[in-house]
């Protein structure tokens, strides 16, 4: 008996056919034609749904048998087996992710500003050339660098939230750079030139104008950045490390990280090992939801700032 997926690209070869066949005979060669590639799509985006689908699926039922009040409020100190929580770990990607923003935002948009406004020549070729590069880092290499810059201060063996943030901020920075690249691309020549007529400086432009277009965009481009790194589990890992206890201070011992702690509740759950199953999934869940809380105050942000004739 065929499984579910032979028997669904089966069913949708059939659709394929008939639609082609019967619109053949009743309007003709163009118009099955142009009704079979309708199909055709329409069939292609399900089977790009199907897995997203299954993913959300999967997580949801999985991750919500420990999505309680004491995952959230405990931590994994002195717990083996059953219960424990994510508080830690939750309160650590916030800080970890947190300082990657604060690092990497700033000099993506400074740099994509650059780029766009006043980048001529050899130097802007081969700042572009370099980010390029960047987007395609493995995030193992950015953990590696992290760790080896501060080893470089610190001594072997260092680990700490803030060397997780400057991980992440590697991954980050180009992506923020395209993104904002991109939409300042897209602000309409017209409206510097009308600026520069009313004799404002370039800085006051781009400052006053340029950005206020383009905030929607950045913001846009900022939380996919930020959605891009918070997942992230082998630089965090190298330099940030797991500690099972609370610590509020990136620049002091290990960080627990949401990631990291999916990662060691799934490879080493404890006895009974459900619980620490149970554990990785739920965290993974909260990361999906963190995710859309952040695409939803990118919602906000960009709705805030972007003109009104654009709201």
């Amino acid at each position: 008996m065929p499984g579910p997926i032979t028997t669904a690209a089966l069913v949708g070869l059939v659709a394929v056919v008939l639609t082609y066949v019967v619109t053949r005979i009743r309007s003709g060669r163009r118009r099955a034609t142009d009704r079979t590639v309708t199909v055709i799509v329409a069939l292609a985006f399900l089977l790009a749904l199907l897995p997203l689908t299954s993913l959300l699926w999967t997580v949801l039922s999985r991750g919500t048998g420990r999505l309680d009040l004491d995952f959230f409020a405990l931590t994994m100190r002195n717990i083996v087996g059953e219960g424990g929580g994510a508080r830690h770990a939750i309160l650590g990607t916030l800080i970890v992710t947190g300082l990657a923003s604060l690092i990497s935002v700033p000099v993506g948009l400074l740099t994509s500003i650059y780029l766009v406004e006043y980048g001529r020549g050899r130097l802007a070729r081969a700042v572009t050339f370099l980010v390029d590069v960047m987007t395609g880092i493995p995030s193992i290499v950015a953990g590696l660098f992290a760790y080896a810059f501060f080893v470089i201060f610190f001594g072997p063996g260092i680990r700490f939230g803030l060397g997780g943030a400057v991980a992440l901020s590697v991954l980050m920075t180009p992506v923020v750079v395209r993104a904002s690249e991109e939409m300042l691309k897209l602000v309409p020549a017209e409206l510097r030139e009308a600026s520069y007529a009313l004799g404002v400086p370039k800085w006051r432009t781009i400052l006053k104008v340029v950005l206020p277009v383009a905030a929607a965009g950045i913001a846009t481009g900022t939380t996919l950045a930020i959605a891009r790194v918070i997942g992230e589990t082998a630089p965090l890992l190298l330099i940030a490390g797991y500690a099972s206890s609370l610590n509020l201070d990136p620049l002091e011992g290990r960080m627990a990280t949401l990631p990291v702690y999916a990662f060691y509740s799934f490879t080493q759950p404890g006895v009974p090992p459900q619980a620490g199953i149970d554990r990785a999934w739920t965290a993974a869940l909260v990361l999906i939801l963190i995710v859309l809380l952040l695409n939803l105050a990118a919602r906000l942000i960009s709705r805030m700032f972007a003109p009104k004739g654009m709201r």
